[in-house]
C-alpha cells in the first residue's frame, strides 16, 4: 500500500508543478497589463502620425464629421479634432500640436513637399499631331472650357503649358494618356457606345510603339476624367483599370473600378470667372439649402424628409430664382449624391462660402489625403437625414459655425481653375496628388 501510495504522489506532483507555474503566470500577466486589455473599454481613434504615412484614409461607412454609436447616441467629432502635428519625443512619449483652424493635416508636410514637387516633376505627354483625326479628343481645346465637366479640359489645357510637361520621356516621372472621355462621348464617330474600344485600341497602340507602358504595365500612367462614362470606360483595358492611376471626379470606393490611394479625386467644378462673391455668416439666414433634380434616394429622402421644414429650404427640381442668391443666403450647402458619388455642387457651395454638407456615402473626396475635410464641411451618412437638423443646429449653437465659414474662404483657392494656373488652385493640388503617387512606381 506505502508502494501504490508513493506513486499515486509522484503522479499528481508533475500536475501540481503545472498548475502552479500557470498561477504564477497569469497573476505576472495581469499585473504587468494594462487594465483595458482586460476588459472591454470605450472606442478609441487611431491616428497615424502624418509624416511618417501621408496617405488617404478611407472611410466608407463612418462618415467624417459624426461617429453614430447607435441612433440616438451622435458623438460630434469637432469635440475630438485630429492633431494636425504630432511631435516624437523619443521611445515612449507622443506630444500632440493641435491647431483647429488649419485646414491641412500637416501644413509644414504640404508645404515642403509641395514646393518640392513644383521644382522636380516631370510628366510626359504622348504625342499627337494637329492633323492627327482625334486631335479634338487627344490635343487641349482651343475653346474655354464650360459645363459641369470642365475640369477635365482645365487640366489638360494647364498641364500643356505648364513647366511640369517634358519632352524627354527618360526623365518623366509619369506618362500621361491624354485623351478625353467627354470629348468622346460628344464624338459621333465613336460616341458612348464606343469609348471602350477606342480606350483599348489607344493602350495597345502605345504599348506597341513606345517601351514605356510594357516596362511597368502602366503603373507609371494616367488619365483624367470627369464624366461617370469615364467609369466603366476602361472595362476593355484591364491594365489602365488595376494599374494606372485614374484621376477622376467618380471617385467612389464602393465601386470595384476605383481603388483609393492608386487612383486620384478630382473636384468636378462649374467654370466661375472673377472674384468669388462674399456674404457674412449673419446675413445667411437660411440653415441649409437644397435643391436639385430627384436622381437618386438619398435626394428624395433629404427633400421628402425637410420639404415642410422652415429653417431648411429643400427642392425637388432646379431653381426659377437665382441659384447664387440661395447659396449666398444659406450657411450650409447640401451635397446629396445622384446617379454619382460626385456633383458640382460642393465646388458651388465653397464658390459662395457656404459650408458644404456631404450626403454621400463612400465618396473618396477631393484631396482628402492633403487637406481635413472636418475642418470646413459636414459629412454625413445617408442613415443621419432624419437627424440633418438637430446636427447642423448644434454645430451653429457651439460657435463651431463661423470658424468653418472662416475655413470655407481659406479653401475657396485649391476648387478654382484658372486660365493660367495660380500656385495651390485646382491643377496645382491635382499634380501634387499625382506627385504623391508617382514614388511607388518610379521606373529608372
Amino acid at each position: 500500500m506505502a508502494v501504490v501510495s508513493k506513486r499515486r504522489g509522484l503522479f499528481f506532483l508533475p500536475i501540481l508543478l503545472s498548475f502552479t507555474s500557470s498561477l504564477f503566470l497569469f497573476l505576472f500577466i495581469s499585473s504587468t497589463s494594462k487594465p483595458d486589455i482586460l476588459q472591454p473599454g470605450p472606442t478609441r481613434i487611431h491616428v497615424i502620425n502624418p509624416q511618417l504615412e501621408f496617405s488617404r484614409t478611407s472611410s466608407p461607412v463612418i462618415p467624417k464629421q459624426t461617429i453614430v454609436v447607435n441612433r440616438s447616441l451622435v458623438l460630434d467629432l469637432q469635440t475630438t479634432q485630429l492633431p494636425s502635428r504630432i511631435t516624437q519625443l523619443g521611445s515612449t512619449e507622443t506630444k500632440v500640436e493641435t491647431n483647429d483652424d488649419d485646414v491641412f493635416h500637416d501644413r509644414s508636410f504640404f508645404t515642403k513637399d509641395y514646393n518640392q514637387m513644383n521644382k522636380t516633376l516631370k510628366i510626359y505627354a504622348y504625342p499627337h499631331e494637329k492633323d492627327d483625326p482625334f486631335a479634338n479628343v487627344l490635343l487641349p481645346v482651343n475653346s474655354e472650357p464650360k459645363g459641369n465637366y470642365a475640369s477635365e479640359s482645365y487640366f489638360k489645357n494647364a498641364l500643356f503649358e505648364s513647366h511640369f510637361l517634358t519632352n524627354d520621356p527618360s526623365e518623366a516621372d509619369l506618362f500621361y494618356l491624354p485623351f478625353s472621355i467627354a470629348s468622346l462621348r460628344h464624338d459621333e464617330r465613336v460616341g458612348v457606345g464606343g469609348i471602350k474600344d477606342f480606350v483599348a485600341n489607344y493602350v495597345d497602340e502605345i504599348s506597341r510603339s513606345y517601351p514605356f507602358w510594357n516596362r511597368s504595365g502602366g503603373a507609371d500612367h494616367f488619365y483624367v476624367a470627369c464624366h461617370s462614362v469615364g467609369r466603366t470606360a476602361m472595362e476593355k483595358a484591364v491594365g489602365v483599370k488595376l494599374n494606372a492611376i485614374q484621376v477622376v471626379c467618380s471617385s467612389s470606393y464602393f465601386l470595384s473600378g476605383y481603388v483609393a490611394h492608386k487612383d486620384a479625386s478630382i473636384p468636378q467644378i462649374w467654370p466661375r470667372k472673377g472674384v468669388p462673391p462674399t456674404r457674412s455668416p449673419s446675413q445667411r439666414k437660411t440653415l441649409a439649402f437644397y435643391a436639385g433634380a430627384m436622381n437618386s434616394r438619398v435626394r428624395k429622402d433629404l427633400v421628402k424628409t425637410w420639404e415642410n421644414d422652415s429653417d431648411i429650404s429643400v427642392h425637388y427640381s432646379r431653381l426659377q430664382t437665382p441659384y447664387s442668391e440661395a447659396l449666398l443666403g444659406s450657411k450650409f450647402c447640401i451635397h446629396a449624391k445622384g446617379f454619382e458619388v460626385n456633383t458640382a455642387r460642393i465646388g458651388d457651395a465653397l464658390y459662395y462660402g457656404c459650408v458644404p454638407v456631404v450626403l454621400a456615402d463612400y465618396y473618396d473626396l477631393p484631396y482628402s489625403d492633403v487637406i481635413n475635410w472636418n475642418r470646413f464641411s459636414v459629412v454625413l451618412s445617408a442613415a443621419d437625414i432624419p437627424m440633418l437638423k438637430k446636427i447642423l443646429e448644434g454645430i451653429v449653437n457651439r460657435g463651431e459655425y463661423l470658424r468653418m465659414q472662416r475655413n470655407v474662404m481659406r479653401v475657396q483657392k485649391h476648387f478654382q481653375w484658372h486660365d493660367l494656373p495660380l500656385d495651390f488652385d485646382a491643377f496645382y493640388m491635382v499634380m501634387y496628388e499625382l506627385w504623391l503617387r508617382r514614388s511607388h512606381v518610379r521606373i529608372t
